[in-house]
């Protein structure tokens, strides 16, 4: 049994997968109808609208004074160039392919962590995490059709932002901050990217907007926007707050285990045998991580950082 500091602490960086892995599916309804780069701004707007309800109903300021500039400016490396970079890669390759690219943005922020936080990364960590890996690879299976160069730089890059992000915000986030003031700082900063991405794909002569979409399609933006980015973010810097980066970033692995399972429930689709097992690996690895790291003296034992929403 985990204490009940790691059982918050687990449950919120679960909870931060599950709705980045349904968002996922909910998005690709909406990008059927909405181009990427005009979608990320809606959804970021969407995020936003939730947030300052919820702000307005907590009483809390939209920013805090005493926040650094910096921890805000890091909405436009994720989810501002992050996603903008990623949607634009998933254009040229298979949202297979993609899935699998993301998977070893938890590999890239350990190296990071031991790196820049100067976080002790375990031998056991590391092969847990490739164990994991190797599981998500038989979830997802063999990724088909034929793969665009600039897809896969594009993707690597949205996966070296978002990584990034995770470390630096994890150095930056002090006891002092709001979760909700941080997300709402940092997705401003990023709805602006997003909006200057659309008046550039205008100038040059594209068409950011489509003709008609439907309500189906609204309604998968909004939800998307409401999950992807609301929920999810701020699950994920609650958790964030009291555990290590390389920690958290474990959570990374359960976002395609959610996105399949959605994918089943939502649309329909199948899991054979090999997923399955594949699931069971995933699961089976992400449990051992987090009960070795709750049993050894780690940031978790240590007193916890007081969060407010």
């Amino acid at each position: 049994m985990f204490p009940p500091s790691t059982r918050n602490n687990v449950l919120a960086l679960t909870l931060a997968a599950a709705c980045w892995g349904i968002g996922t599916v909910v998005s690709k309804r909406a990008i059927d109808e909405i181009p990427p780069l005009t979608l990320l701004p809606i959804q970021l707007a969407v995020s936003l609208a939730v947030l300052a309800i919820l702000m307005r109903w907590r009483g809390l300021r939209f920013r805090d004074p005493s926040a650094s500039p910096i921890l805000g400016r890091l909405g436009i490396l994720n989810p501002g160039m992050a996603y903008a970079l990623s949607l634009l890669g998933l254009v040229s390759i298979t949202a297979s392919l993609s899935v699998m690219i993301w998977a070893i943005e938890p590999l890239i922020i350990l190296f990071l962590a031991g790196w820049f936080l100067r976080e002790r990364i375990g031998l056991s960590l590391v092969i847990l995490s490739l164990v994991a890996l190797g599981g998500l690879v038989l979830v997802i299976g063999q990724p088909a059709g034929t793969a665009s160069l600039i897809g896969i730089v594009l993707t690597v890059a949205g996966v070296v932002c978002c990584a990034s992000y995770t470390v630096i915000t994890r150095r930056w986030l002090m006891t002092s901050y709001s979760t909700t003031q941080v997300i709402v700082v940092q997705q401003a900063h990023a709805i602006l990217f997003a909006l200057a991405l659309v008046v550039v794909v205008w100038v040059v002569g594209g068409t950011p907007w489509p003709d008609h979409v439907t309500a189906a399609g609204w309604a998968s933006a909004i939800v998307s926007g409401v999950m992807y980015y609301a929920l999810a973010y701020w699950f994920y810097l609650t958790g964030l707050r009291h555990v290590p980066a390389s920690l958290a970033a474990v959570s990374f692995y359960l976002i395609p285990i959610f996105g399949v399972a959605a994918a089943s429930l939502l649309l329909g689709e199948r899991l054979d045998a090999t997923q399955w097992v594949g699931i069971a690996v995933v699961l089976g690895a992400v449990l051992l991580i987090t009960r070795r790291t709750s049993a050894t003296e780690s940031v978790l034992d240590r007193p916890a950082v007081s969060a407010r929403a």
